[in-house]
């Protein structure tokens, strides 16, 4: 098979109080967050393309390789996203936060060999803490946690699947690719992540990196 992936890394990071793209920290490997990600999948002989998508100051920053293009970021995610798969050219596109320097080649291949079957999937975990349903600052209910499952990236798509779903999407709320492609009436598998593939979100995530 042969994928493109879509890198997002044109958020803020706000939370992370860097003062700059979260992204583009210097871990003590001496890569960047997104180094990790961008290193992997250009290493991946069934990656085509490495979409990075990312504001336009940071083009600069961006690790060069023959397989990698740069796009800039939209206002939204979605608009991010959108950007990088027009780019897309392959049969299949993985979709990937920058924020995430950890993910393992042993998911990129799982992920490989269950999107040609099942066309959509998304990456993740299962709930390990019990899990509450709260409304105004009170307990509704308790769900049970092994039908709880914590989306993750990359998620892998059908590269026409996903592009339809985009084109379609202006009136839709979602939070991450999966959610849209169900929207639209799709079936998405999961697959579990046994390892650490943890989003590098506040200022504590970075003081041990």
């Amino acid at each position: 098979m042969n994928y493109d992936v879509v890198i997002v890394a044109s958020g803020k990071g706000e939370r992370a109080k860097l003062g700059y793209n979260k992204d583009f920290y210097i871990m003590k490997d001496g890569k960047s967050v997104l180094d990790h990600s961008v290193l992997l999948f250009c290493d991946d002989k069934d990656c085509r393309n490495v979409i990075v998508v990312t504001n336009e100051e940071n083009f600069d920053k961006v690790l060069q390789n023959d397989k990698v293009k740069i796009t800039a970021g939209g206002k939204e995610r979605k608009d991010s996203v959108y950007n990088g798969l027009k780019l897309s050219q392959s049969e299949y596109v993985f979709i990937h936060d920058g924020a995430r320097p950890f993910l393992k080649k042993e998911i990129v291949e799982a992920l490989k060999e269950k999107v040609v079957s099942d066309k959509a999937v998304c990456l993740g975990r299962m709930a390990v803490d019990t899990v509450k349903i709260v409304h105004e600052g009170k307990i509704e209910r308790t769900i049970d946690r092994n039908t709880v499952f914590l989306a993750e990236t990359p998620q892998v798509f059908e590269r026409k699947l996903i592009l339809d779903c985009y084109a379609r999407c202006e009136d839709v709320i979602f939070t991450d690719d999966a959610s849209l492609v169900e929207s639209m009436g799709h079936t998405v598998s999961i697959l579990i992540d046994p390892y650490d593939n943890r989003k590098l979100t506040r200022q504590e995530d970075f003081e041990s990196l």
